[in-house]
């Protein structure tokens, strides 16, 4: 049991890293649509945080909130690409 440990410690790692990548290139992008799919990217590593975290824990209220973020980030991938095509969301 403590190899699980240590490899749930480390993909939790190797997912902030990269949490980090994303942050920098929403940041320093050079255009939009970069930034709207590292924003996606983000989402896909939080819920990949949020099922290890359920995994190491043992709990299954993680998967339930990484199913939450999922559908939010979706619809928030859609909404921000809608705005950056259209200049409105709702129309």
């Amino acid at each position: 049991m403590i190899y699980m440990d240590y490899a749930l410690m480390f993909a939790m790692a190797c997912f902030g890293l990269g949490l980090l990548a994303n942050l920098w290139r929403i940041a320093r992008g050079p255009d939009n649509p970069d930034r709207i799919l590292a924003l996606d990217t983000m989402v896909i590593n939080v819920i990949a945080l949020l099922v290890l975290y359920g995994v190491q824990r043992g709990t299954e209220i993680y998967y339930e909130a990484a199913m939450l973020v999922a559908m939010v980030g979706f619809v928030s991938t859609v909404a921000y690409s809608r705005f950056i095509l259209r200049g409105d969301i709702i129309e």
